[in-house]
């Protein structure tokens, strides 16, 4: 899963950026108006944790504003060192799901995380099902037909990707944006794509689960149920 965090103090985006990184999120990080903004403009993400007061001449309440015009299912958090009704009022208006007041635990901010996504990929449900696969996503498990596998955390987050968007084509250039954030625009090749669903798709069906996997010629991949 895929995360923006966009927070102008450096001390406080390090640990936040630390501590996600080690729960298994991919995290990109904008410290001022303009860098989100363009981050925004040229990339999709997850979840964003946006604070409200930023350098550069914009607000992350202008952030929100752009995020759910391009891409209205995105969840957000709110961070701000203000307890001001007036801003929690008016980021869930415009479209927040949450809002923390500094100072607050990495461990609430990560629980809410994993609500919002839940809720907007899944449907809220605590257990994510499909066939014969089922995900434990809070302990970051995965099941075929009850019996446990051990998938990397690029394999469990290619997955999840793939079941958040079942039985819709996703490009080649889409899956390596969100294994790897800006840096999949460095790479000249898609072999470690390539690499990764090869090895996803043999776990899965190694422990007995049907090959859903479609490859769509010269397009990418599709998560479908039967072929």
């Amino acid at each position: 899963m895929k995360i923006l965090l966009i927070e102008d103090e450096p001390t406080l985006a390090s640990s936040i950026q630390e501590f996600l990184c080690a729960e298994g999120y991919l995290v990109e990080y904008a410290a001022n108006f303009p860098t989100a903004e363009e981050k925004v403009a040229l990339y999709e993400y997850d979840c964003l944790v946006v604070d409200i007061n930023l350098p550069g001449g914009g607000t992350g309440l202008d952030v929100l504003r752009e995020i759910k015009k391009q891409h209205p299912t995105t969840g957000v958090i709110i961070i701000s060192a203000k307890n001001s009704l007036d801003d929690k009022i008016v980021g869930l208006d415009l479209g927040a799901d949450d809002y923390l007041t500094k100072p607050f635990h990495l461990a609430e901010l990560n629980a809410r995380i994993n609500a919002i996504l839940r809720r907007r990929q899944f449907e809220g449900d605590s257990d994510i099902v499909f066939a014969e696969i089922r995900i434990k996503h809070a302990e970051r498990q995965v099941f075929v037909n009850d019996t446990p596998i051990e998938l990397t955390r690029k394999e469990y987050d290619l997955l999840l990707f793939f079941l958040a968007n079942k039985n819709r084509v996703l490009t080649r250039e889409s899956i390596a944006e969100h294994l790897w954030g800006d840096d999949a625009d460095q790479m000249d090749s898609f072999d470690f794509i390539y690499s990764h669903i090869k090895n996803l798709r043999k776990k899965l069906t190694d422990n007995g689960a049907e090959d859903h996997l479609k490859a769509v010629y010269g397009v990418g991949y599709k998560f479908m149920a039967g072929r």
